[in-house]
């Protein structure tokens, strides 16, 4: 910049290709490495493949049976033996995080291993598990000598895993002698929790949509985590506010997102293939008089129409003016297995609004239902102070189950959903059985007659 006060970075190329190619190369953190100098011609770049739609690095693996080591660090590292020590040490905590469409079902368990040190005190001293702080079960440290990979079944509770869900193993130890001063000699005391710590989860793949509250997880348009199976249109001649608004959703997904690549594309109405339409998540972002999909503001629920109108249900108003921001997500009328999900104001102040709520956590943490309003309570809210917007929530009328099971649990919910027609399809079968051998034994002693 003018008086080197920063620096710029500049990705461009001779065409919309060379473009696109220069900016893959910035996201592709292993071809990202390889770059130095001042300038970076790129020739050609590897493909990387998408990753499963349930592979997300940040929450549980998707194996019925895993290890604690299996899961990994804020720093990307596997969990390996944690040990505590004194008579005050804080909890371990583990992020266990289940993802987004995990239902569990039957009994899950962990298998706590653990080992602890010698001069404890057996009648004060326990190992406690908690779920969100939440105790689930504790059990005495009893071996004055210590004790080595000791083992402790604990059952999770199938209704309280969630994306945001924490276990903690707390060791309280106690130390079996004290000072004069009752000061507790406690440098000695040491609990450790070991990485081949196991669990056992039975779980399905299920989430209803419309849900704005999945969205704080970035489901579903972040399965796969490069969101490739994610298309966001922008009207003809997208205006600056709508790009903004582009930019702060882009970022929110990339901060609930982690891959190797990121496969992303963005078109506005004109030019949106027809397939990518019908086969991925869209995202519509845009003023009401231009927003690419206008079949959301008749699909039901709350509406934005023309002339500051609003409509919800059978009632409708008329507004003076109208800076609220609206965030509302529908089932794709293009495709029942995926979401439309509209960024949209009647003006450019009601985009500022929704740009605001994507970007501060606390605003963006409470979204729930399939609408969201959001307006300001000055002029110039201050973004910092969440006290400076109001927050309105809809809930949507209909949700829509969106299932990936695997094969056997299938043909198991086929058998479930039918059983009210299984019982008179079996009588069916069972009368023309009686009567096809009716006839024939009836045929049969006319002959021997």
């Amino acid at each position: 910049t003018p008086g080197n006060e920063g620096a710029v970075l500049v990705a461009t190329g001779n065409g919309p290709e060379g473009v696109a190619k220069a900016v893959q190369f910035l996201v592709q953190s292993e071809d990202r490495q390889i770059g130095t100098s001042q300038a970076i011609l790129v020739e050609k770049l590897e493909e990387v493949p998408t990753p499963a739609s349930r592979d997300w690095p940040d929450y549980l693996p998707v194996e019925p049976t895993f290890k604690l080591s299996d899961l990994k660090t804020p720093y990307n590292q596997p969990i390996e033996d944690i040990t505590v020590r004194g008579s005050d040490s804080p909890p371990i905590t583990i992020d266990f995080r289940a993802l987004p469409d995990d239902k569990f079902e039957g009994d899950n368990y962990m298998n706590l291993i653990y080992s602890y040190g010698p001069q404890i005190n057996p009648k004060t001293s326990v190992v406690e598990v908690k779920l969100d702080g939440i105790a689930l079960i504790g059990k005495k440290l009893t071996s004055i000598d210590g004790g080595t990979r000791e083992s402790l079944r604990v059952a999770l509770p199938s209704d309280n895993i969630t994306p945001y869900s924490k276990i903690q193993v707390d060791f309280r130890l106690d130390a079996r002698e004290r000072r004069s001063c009752s000061k507790v000699t406690d440098q000695q005391l040491w609990g450790t929790l070991h990485s081949d710590t196991n669990f056992e989860l039975q779980r399905t793949s299920v989430a209803k949509v419309p849900d704005l509250g999945l969205l704080k997880t970035g489901f579903p348009f972040a399965a796969p985590q490069d969101l490739s199976n994610t298309v966001i249109v922008l009207p003809k001649d997208p205006s600056s506010s709508v790009l903004m608004t582009l930019l702060q959703f882009t970022n929110r997904l990339g901060r609930l997102s982690k891959a190797e690549s990121i496969q992303l594309s963005v078109y506005t109405k004109d030019s949106l293939p027809t397939e990518e339409r019908s086969d991925h998540h869209l995202v519509g972002i845009g003023p009401q008089d231009k927003f690419p999909f206008p079949e959301i503001f008749s699909s039901g629920g709350f509406e934005l129409k023309d002339f500051l109108t609003r409509q919800r249900s059978d009632s409708q108003i008329q507004t003076w003016s109208d800076h609220d921001g609206v965030i509302k997500e529908i089932i794709s009328p293009w495709n029942k297995e995926r979401v439309l999900l509209a960024l949209s104001a009647q003006t450019d102040k009601g985009l500022e609004k929704v740009q605001d709520l994507l970007n501060q956590d606390p605003l963006f943490s409470q979204i729930k239902g399939d609408t969201v309003l959001i307006s300001a309570n000055s002029e110039n809210p201050n973004i910092y102070q969440q006290n400076s917007y109001n927050m309105e929530f809809f809930k949507p009328k209909r949700q829509r189950q969106m299932e990936k099971p695997e094969l056997t649990q299938q043909i198991f919910n086929f058998i479930i959903r039918s059983w009210l027609l299984l019982a008179p399809a079996i009588v069916a079968a069972t009368l023309l059985s009686y009567g096809v051998i009716q006839f024939y034994l009836q045929k049969m002693a006319r002959d021997r007659n």
